[in-house]
């Protein structure tokens, strides 16, 4: 049995450092010596494997390290990224969210925003850092507790304490995605539905509240075959149960809009303004069409009533329309590539799929009269609202509105810098207690990115290389820390403004 150097590519894009050894063909590690982000910390962490190999002692030069002069023969005992941690420690205790579950909990929160992976393997980037990392069996304990204790509360409630900091809420921004999983049958929560991303298969339904600045307030699970306008109210309800939170304003994107619903959210006593589908134009907007043609100023905004549902249930719906000279020409883009599919199944170049201006027969054409009439709203954009004109304008329910991209970036923060796509977990409280993770993380992610002006995988990328090297000599460990410069530095200086680095 023979010892060797083990170069490993890491999630994070480091490289990890590895001792292990082969025997009968199979490979051990030994142990991580830690992780490289730099060449130059890549020959250091080499140069301290190749002296643990051979036995000996690793000659270091503290002159780069600390300010005084050592002669004596250190000892490298490892390193710890203490900068990186101390930051993101700070914007968790910030929130509130160290009162919430235990030190493991808090582990697996502020690992998944260095280096999003599976609960086995975040024991592996927990060592990287230098972090004591808890065994799995302690891991599986800590996410069952946090649905036994309902930890996902707690954490809610922390961030509306945090988000109400310097006032009441009177705006809240919702939407919903879907999370798939690679699985072909179904269960109770993993349900074949309509999929955000063009999938077949089981996927959960995941709907977050937002403040106005994409703040997360609320998340939750519902099934996959549930449809979208479902969710909302059930939101909301918890919410205004949760923080007694009156005379709070909904935004909500088109997907909300049905008669139904909408009579629901009046009922209960909430306000709301959703967007409108855009093929009502022509028939809200007729008078217009009929004195002026599809002629509008940028910027103009028309009000019209709208009787929304039917019989009993049908109520007259404020509408407020906006043009805008950008939208037109985003909208034209668009509408010109849908028009080139189309001329692309007439000429048989393509298959005919779920198209717009397909007219289906003997032979598919181009639907010209559908591409004219869609033409004449290029630009324009509704909203739905029973917000009194005496109150709100219709410039500010357009203004409100356009918060809402702030619930769409949250989901791309959770989506893709933290995968929050459950794909290890398969039974309800796992992924429940995965989504709790996966909310706190994105809590901090965003609390860190407002203060900083920072994207969180930026923060992450300048400080994850930040590590302290940990030396023995003379019989007491020497912590040697790295200087801050660059975005480092800047990083940290508008997030822990009074501290000393």
């Amino acid at each position: 049995m023979g010892l060797f150097i083990r170069k490993v590519r890491t999630g994070s894009g480091a490289t990890a450092v590895q001792v292990a050894s082969k025997q009968y063909g199979v490979q051990k590690i030994v142990e991580h010596i830690g992780s490289a982000h730099t060449p130059q910390e890549l020959e250091f962490l080499l140069e301290v494997a190749r002296t643990k190999i051979q036995g000996g002692q690793l000659a270091f030069d503290l002159d780069r390290l600390a300010p005084q002069k050592v002669t004596a023969t250190p000892e490298i005992r490892g390193s710890q990224s203490r900068v990186p941690w101390e930051v993101l420690g700070s914007a968790y205790a910030d929130l509130g969210f160290g009162q919430v579950g235990n030190d493991t909990f808090r582990k697996l929160v502020l690992a998944r925003i260095i280096e999003p992976t599976s609960k086995a393997d975040t024991i592996r980037v927990l060592a990287e850092h230098g972090l004591p990392s808890p065994s799995l069996r302690t891991i599986w304990r800590t996410m069952k507790r946090s649905i036994v204790e309902d930890w996902r509360s707690q954490l809610a409630r922390a961030a509306f304490a945090h988000a109400t900091r310097n006032g009441p809420l009177t705006v809240v921004l919702y939407d919903v995605t879907t999370l798939y999983f690679e699985a072909e049958r179904e269960d109770a929560l993993r349900k074949v539905g309509m999929s955000k991303e063009r999938r077949v298969g089981p996927q959960i339904l995941v709907g977050l509240l937002v403040d106005q600045g994409g703040f997360p307030l609320e998340v939750h699970a519902f099934e996959g075959n549930k449809g979208e306008t479902l969710t909302l109210l059930p939101v909301l309800n918890q919410f205004r149960e949760r923080h007694t939170a009156t005379d709070v304003v909904v935004v909500a994107d088109a997907g909300m809009l049905s008669a139904a619903n909408l009579n629901a959210l009046d009922d209960a006593g909430f306000g709301f303004i959703v967007g409108s589908r855009t093929s009502s134009a022509p028939y809200d907007l007729a008078e217009h069409f009929e004195r002026h043609g599809n002629l509008f100023s940028d910027g103009q905004v028309l009000e019209t009533t709208r009787r929304m549902g039917t019989g009993q249930g049908a109520r007259p719906r404020r509408v407020v329309w906006q043009y805008s000279w950008k939208r037109e020409k985003r909208d034209n883009l668009t509408l010109n590539k849908q028009i080139e599919r189309a001329e692309q199944i007439a000429d048989g170049r393509r298959a005919a799929k779920k198209d717009r201006f397909v007219k289906l027969g003997e032979k598919p054409t181009v639907d010209w009269d559908r591409v004219e009439k869609a033409r004449q709203y290029l630009g324009l954009k509704g909203y739905v609202t029973n917000l009194p004109a005496l109150t709100v304008t219709g410039a500010e329910v357009v203004k409100a509105y356009h918060d809402l991209f702030q619930v769409e970036a949250s989901f791309r923060m959770a989506k893709t810098d933290l995968r929050a796509r459950p794909m290890f977990h398969h039974e309800r409280d796992s992924i429940d207690a995965h989504l709790t993770i996966v909310f706190a993380a994105l809590a901090v992610s965003r609390h860190i990115t407002q203060k900083s002006g920072y994207s969180i995988k930026r923060v992450a990328r300048a400080l994850c290389p930040v590590k302290d090297a940990v030396i023995s000599l003379r019989g007491q460990q020497i912590t040697a820390t790295t200087p801050l410069v660059g975005e480092a530095a800047d990083i940290v200086a508008k997030l822990t403004p009074a501290t000393a680095h």
